[in-house]
């Protein structure tokens, strides 16, 4: 029988775990890459490419190794527990190499247009066109998957800042900046306070005579080192936590929330509180506190107007003689290979069932993989996507009818609209572990908590009060692994190997939950039993 061909686009994170994913369904993938290597965000180059993501030299992972790897191949137990973008290249070429991936991709190969067959209401087939070298090439294939990223397109609002043309210094975006030596001596001022925009400030005032960092909002900010010095994440992401979060009250959630925010630092005190702690994704650094305590780092309101000298803000302050503006504004997702006559992607307002699917697609052979935002880790996200899509290709889980669709995006937007107080913007924001359970629930993969709790109970209550490792989606169902288990019990191993660099014996045996966790859960737990007695008071 004659293997079913998917085109994937992109061969980064997304791209690497689609190849996997089509192997592990009997399919024949085929990547296409510009670059002439794997890595996609990860694959750092000194200069900015056309039509790639681009990242500066230091950037470092905001999600911890165990919860930052793919499902079925832990990191080596040496690697750090936060990844510089360097080392995280080197685990996805690993990764790569382990699953024989690389023989898949056609390296310096750019898609230049993806078409439907002109018999695609029968059989769902597609057009890709491609360029190698000068040479363009047409193959037809029954799937696409488009992996080729969401931070791509610098998003550069100019019309929204008057006279910004005036202004006679250096602008650029943060896409284009790579290293601190160039900005030695100069006044630079970073308009967004995301990862980026947090990340650029605490390099540069190293070098530049003074940062301002202008946001017209607060932001929630974590800090890599959590709780008793151990990562953030791994009392953040929990299965009990987010059961809370989700059956409790929206109010207590967010005074959690909060707490949590201003346990690690007030942010009031610092002038970056946000509005609504739901409003705006959280950024991860733990520099930028101490760099505004010293004065190397001035925080400012919205931006009114430029000179051709200074910026002039909301509140009335004035900052002369700037020498370069930097906009950390996010990036815009675009397809330029696609004609919207075929699929209109609408970012805004969403158009994608379940973050994957273009709801009004007939047949399922287009997905695109990690067009998303989830608080957790991106990785184990776009491969149970995947998972899910190969699987909806081949018709091995139902195919929702249009309306139905239709209808789960309408739930999706009132959901936001719950959460975030906005649905537009936030169409590709989602609650990580939920997400992650709904569509592995979709291709039996998701972990029985309940049974697991009665069969194997040590590794039941890891499960649902430790850390959500990916390691749990191939404890069952297809794709199993058998190393699930044993990844999941020795996690805490992987994540303490890296530290213990001086001989020494270790004093206290690790019991089934770190000592981190005890702080963190009390609070969520003292919820859950207001909650039960609530249910049953009203029963």
């Amino acid at each position: 029988m004659v293997k079913k061909r998917v085109a994937i686009i992109g061969a980064g994170v997304s791209g690497l775990t689609g190849i996997k994913s089509c192997l592990e369904e009997g399919l024949e993938p085929t990547c296409f890459e510009r670059r002439n290597d794997i890595g996609g965000l990860w694959n750092f180059t000194k200069h900015v490419e056309d039509g790639c993501p681009s990242i500066y030299k230091s950037l470092v992972s905001n999600i911890s190794k165990e919860t930052f790897c793919f499902s079925d191949f832990p990191m080596p137990e040496n690697f750090p527990n936060f990844l510089p973008n360097a080392k995280y290249l080197e685990y996805c070429k690993l990764y790569a190499e382990h699953f024989q991936l690389l023989k898949y991709i056609k390296f310096k190969t750019t898609v230049c247009q993806v078409q439907k067959h002109s018999d695609f209401d029968s059989n769902g087939q597609w057009v890709v066109t491609t360029e190698n070298d000068g040479e363009k090439a047409t193959t037809v294939f029954d799937a696409v998957t488009v992996c080729s990223g969401q931070y791509v397109y610098p998003l550069l609002p100019l019309d929204s800042f008057p006279d910004v043309n005036k202004f006679k210094g250096k602008i650029l975006h943060s896409r284009e900046y790579k290293e601190p030596m160039e900005f030695d001596g100069k006044k630079v001022l970073i308009i967004g306070l995301g990862n980026s925009g947090a990340d650029l400030a605490s390099e540069l005032c190293t070098k530049a005579s003074q940062v301002y960092l202008s946001s017209k909002r607060g932001v929630c900010m974590f800090r890599r080192l959590g709780r008793d010095g151990y990562p953030f994440d791994l009392s953040f992401i929990t299965r009990f936590q987010n059961w809370i979060q989700l059956t409790g009250p929206p109010a207590l959630s967010r005074f959690l929330c909060e707490k949590y925010m201003n346990d690690q630092f007030d942010h009031g005190f610092y002038d970056i509180k946000p509005e609504c702690i739901e409003m705006k994704e959280p950024l991860v650094n733990e520099e930028l506190p101490s760099r505004i305590l010293a004065g190397l780092v001035i925080m400012k309101p919205g931006i009114t107007k430029f000179t051709e000298t200074s910026a002039q803000f909301v509140d009335g302050t004035k900052v002369d003689n700037l020498d370069v503006v930097i906009f950390a504004t996010g990036y815009e997702v675009r397809f330029p290979f696609l004609d919207e006559s075929v699929i209109e992607a609408d970012f805004n307002e969403g158009f994608l069932y379940k973050n994957i699917f273009p709801v009004n697609l007939q047949k399922p052979t287009f997905f695109f993989i990690g067009f998303i935002q989830p608080v957790g880790p991106i990785a184990a996200t776009v491969e149970i996507q995947n998972r899910w899509a190969m699987r909806l290709f081949k018709g091995l889980h139902r195919f929702p009818s249009n309306k139905e669709r239709k209808d789960q995006l309408v739930e999706n937007e009132k959901l936001r609209m719950k959460r975030f107080g906005t649905a537009k913007g936030n169409c590709r924001r989602i609650n990580y572990i939920e997400y992650m359970d709904d569509l592995a629930s979709n291709i039996n993969a998701k972990p029985n908590i309940m049974k697991l709790l009665l069969t194997d109970p040590v590794l039941g209550l890891k499960i649902f009060f430790g850390t959500t490792t990916p390691y749990q989606y191939r404890l069952t169902g297809p794709g199993k692994w058998a190393g699930a288990r044993e990844a999941i019990l020795t996690q805490w191993d992987r994540i303490e190997k890296p530290l213990k660099t001086r001989g020494m014996k270790k004093n206290i045996e690790r019991s089934f939950l770190p000592v981190t966790y005890l702080p963190s859960v009390l609070p969520w737990f003292l919820c859950a039993v207001i909650l039960f007695v609530a249910i049953w008071i009203k029963g």
